[in-house]
């Protein structure tokens, strides 16, 4: 028994019975459910990290089973699983009125991810929240063409390309619903589009990429308890969130870096009227800094941040990244709050 577990033991061995049961131990999964209803406890901050674990662990047992192999030594909060069942390149999309042609992918396309869910249910939900990565259909189109290539033919003809983020939003919902049957408990639901920059004109985002994005959102936030917003800046920074402050989503983890400035936690927070998952630059002290660098970052960026609030990175960090320097990570996070 190391010395933190005897003093706890010995501490509620000296409290009086009901104030020792009101005060026992709980599972992640009921001590998530009391954050998100504002019943977090004041020296504890939730934390999670997410990494891709490689062409071995992509769908099926394998891959359910080294996610949960993740998730238990990291000791993080929730459970994330990977969404790597993504469409491959159509080649026959040269030009804009071909994504008519894209054809619809039913659920047993996404059968093999399907397979990793429900290993993950039946081992986990009772213990702990599990969340599925969706990606938009935006960003599935950008699977199917190349990058570029999406961005001309939106520029070109965005009602042509509408054709396909239809066909892409369905097969979209198909996943969803399956996901949901299975059990999980909500998705971390990302959108790219309204980088600075992304597009010439920004109505292309609002009239052809954000009401795509919004149909599985709002289908998931009346059915689910758990979801996370991610505005991912893989491709490119922000000028700022505007365009995506009404999203829905329990919670929002974005960069505080935006394209000219850094954005607060406290700003975050108050312009999306939610707590802010993050803080944690995945390219920064979380990949290369010493235990001791890590820890004094973490302390300031909790003691920075508006209550309630997650520690996480901004994105997902780099795959080789240490398991054990992301369950420090997490362990120092446990210890510190408001």
């Amino acid at each position: 028994m190391n010395r933190r577990t005897f003093l706890t033991l010995s501490a509620a061995a000296a409290l009086p019975r009901a104030t020792f049961a009101a005060a026992a131990p709980v599972n992640k999964r009921e001590r998530m459910l009391g954050w998100l209803a504002g019943q977090g406890a004041p020296n504890y901050t939730p934390a999670a990290f997410f990494l891709h674990f490689g062409d071995g662990y992509k769908a099926g047992s394998a891959a359910a089973q080294r996610h949960l192999e993740f998730f238990r030594h990291t000791d993080m909060d929730f459970l994330k699983i990977q969404f790597e069942q993504t469409y491959s390149r159509q080649e026959f999309l040269q030009k804009p009125a071909d994504w008519a042609r894209l054809k619809l992918a039913g659920v047993d396309f996404y059968e093999p991810l399907l397979q990793t869910v429900r290993e993950l249910v039946k081992a986990e939900k009772k213990n702990s929240l599990i969340l599925m990565t969706l990606y938009s259909p935006f960003m599935c189109a950008g699977h199917c063409a190349t990058g570029p290539m999406l961005l001309q033919h939106l520029e070109e003809n965005p009602e042509a390309v509408k054709k396909g983020l239809e066909i892409l939003t369905e097969s979209q919902l198909l996943f969803v619903r399956a996901c949901i049957k299975e059990g999980v408990d909500g998705f971390y639901a990302s959108t790219q589009g309204s980088e600075a920059r992304r597009f010439s004109n920004p109505a292309i985002f609002s009239k052809y990429v954000k009401p795509f994005d919004l149909v599985a959102m709002k289908e998931i936030a009346t059915a689910c308890p758990f979801n996370i917003l991610h505005v991912c800046d893989y491709v490119a920074p922000y000028a700022n969130y505007d365009a995506v402050y009404d999203y829905p989503g329990h919670v929002v983890n974005c960069n505080v870096k935006l394209s000219d400035r850094r954005i607060s936690a406290q700003e975050i927070t108050r312009l999306f009227k939610r707590p802010f998952m993050g803080g944690m630059d995945r390219h920064g002290i979380i990949g290369t800094g010493t235990p001791a660098q890590v820890e004094a970052e973490i302390r300031q960026v909790v003691k920075n941040s508006p209550r309630p609030f997650m520690l996480g990175a901004d994105c997902t960090v780099e795959a080789d990244t240490s398991w054990d320097r992301l369950k420090h990570a997490i362990s120092v996070a446990h210890q510190v709050g408001a």
